[in-house]
């Protein structure tokens, strides 16, 4: 009997897959943090017996090369992928064995789209196909962006996504279980997926890959890609290169001078604390990137690609998590780090930081002639409607253009509160009067507040 177990990378917005029979598994598009799949394949008693890759990714730092060097198990890696380590290259077609008590093989099927090497894998138990894994293809109710590789390609490949999408739906049955990498929350994805679980069948009915011409598709798809995370220009060449092993070993303890040195140095501290409690003290000149939302998106797309960082947490647990989280991302070796409360983050004397938090009725209520409205919600969300007189600023070109923020008190406002949250901390650090409205963009209306659309 057959199993697929997924392995959640929630900050990410990508999956990855353990699946096999009775006594051996493939591990699909793994994590670097490896040691999630060697506990699943423990949990099932099975030993990993294969590795492969749907393509070489651009959002984040593949474990596949250290995980079948620690388990031995054969690294299949697409063959047109161009990367400079020994694997076994897949092409179109190929099968693999994965538990032959079992009757559980792997059959390689080219879909270019997402890259154009993209290869996904079908999982058959007794030759029949079960479940198809479909990488940054054919993902839950759309597909992977096509922009990621270069811009002479995009719409060439964008083409290529229609038809890859549309062989997979003519070579599988309706029932076969379709279990992308991409689409829950990641930038990968050109648009976000509706819902948990997917088919062949279900996707033929809701998939505009598989519902519209392909000169609908590509006019529809290119219309609709927004900014590519900044960070991702560096996950491909770590990725053809073969990432370093993972380090996860504490970091080094900041005390408060340290710190203190550190912020003067112009590197970046950044408090993993809830938005609630870093806007009520905190380090002067700290970031706030709270560890429980999209930490290692965000970071990694903020700060200036390797610039040292600190993390301040509350816990050790918390900054553990959170650097396991940024590893993924290839920001691996924090500088420093502090555990603890402002009170102990600050020399003695000096008196946190802070600034007041709001809702959309508070600021109908206070606005004033010299407040500014930042908006930092992406184009796309404020092209449904934006607060009459804002400024729009999305919130990952904001470091580079603080100077573009008008005079006055700035009243900062997101979707829901945390890209707010980490806004107001960097108008905060250089000395800027900002009220951090922590509320759901819907309550604008409700607030009286006047919205344009266009």
């Amino acid at each position: 009997m057959f199993f697929v177990d997924t392995i959640e990378l929630e900050g990410l917005g990508n999956r990855s897959y353990l699946a096999g029979g009775e006594s051996a598994a493939v591990a699909v598009d793994p994590p670097r943090d490896v040691d999630q799949v060697l506990a699943a394949a423990a949990r099932r008693g099975v030993r990993i017996s294969h590795v492969v890759e749907t393509h070489v990714h651009n959002d984040y730092v593949t474990g596949g090369l250290e995980l079948a060097r620690i388990t031995g198990a054969r690294y299949l890696v697409p063959a047109g992928a161009n990367v400079a380590f020994a694997r076994v290259p897949v092409a179109d077609g190929d099968t693999a064995d994965i538990d032959r008590g079992s009757e559980v093989t792997l059959t390689a099927i080219a879909t270019p789209g997402h890259t154009p090497h993209h290869t996904s894998y079908a999982l058959h138990e007794a030759g029949r196909p079960v479940a198809v894994f479909t990488g940054g293809s054919l993902l839950i109710g759309t597909v992977g962006r096509p922009d990621l590789v270069e811009p002479r390609l995009t719409e060439q490949l964008a083409r290529a996504q229609h038809a890859s999408a549309r062989r997979l739906a003519s070579a599988l049955p309706d029932e076969t279980a379709v279990l992308p990498t991409h689409g829950f929350g990641s930038f990968c994805s050109s648009a976000q997926s509706e819902g948990e679980r997917t088919t062949i069948g279900k996707e033929k009915s809701a998939n505009t890959a598989l519902t519209t011409d392909v000169e609908t598709f590509v006019e529809d798809l290119l219309a609709g890609l927004e900014d590519v995370p900044a960070y991702y220009a560096h996950m491909g060449p770590v990725n053809a290169v073969g990432p370093t092993p993972l380090d996860l070993t504490p970091p080094a303890r900041a005390d408060a001078a340290e710190i203190a040195t550190r912020l003067a140095a112009g590197e970046w501290v950044v408090d993993l604390r809830n938005r609630v409690a870093f806007a009520e003290g905190h380090v002067a000149g700290s970031f706030n990137f709270e560890a429980d939302g999209k930490l290692a998106t965000y970071l990694a797309w903020l700060i200036p690609w390797g610039k040292p960082v600190t993390l301040l947490a509350e816990s050790a647990e918390q900054l553990a998590d959170a650097q396991r989280e940024l590893v993924r991302v290839g920001i691996d070796r924090p500088a420093a780090a502090a555990t603890g409360t402002p009170a102990t983050w600050l020399p003695d004397g000096m008196t946190p930081g802070s600034f007041p938090r709001s809702t959309f009725a508070g600021l109908a209520a206070q606005r004033k002639a010299d407040a500014v409205v930042l908006d930092v919600r992406r184009d796309s969300e404020r092209a449904d409607g934006w607060i009459e007189g804002s400024v729009h600023i999305p919130l990952h070109e904001l470091h580079g253009r603080l100077g573009e923020v008008p005079r006055g008190t700035v009243w900062v406002h997101c979707a829901g509160g945390m890209r707010a949250a980490i806004a107001a901390s960097l108008l905060d650090a250089v000395g800027r009067d900002v009220v951090a409205v922590d509320d759901g963009f819907d309550a604008a209306t409700d607030a009286g507040l006047s919205l344009t659309t266009g």
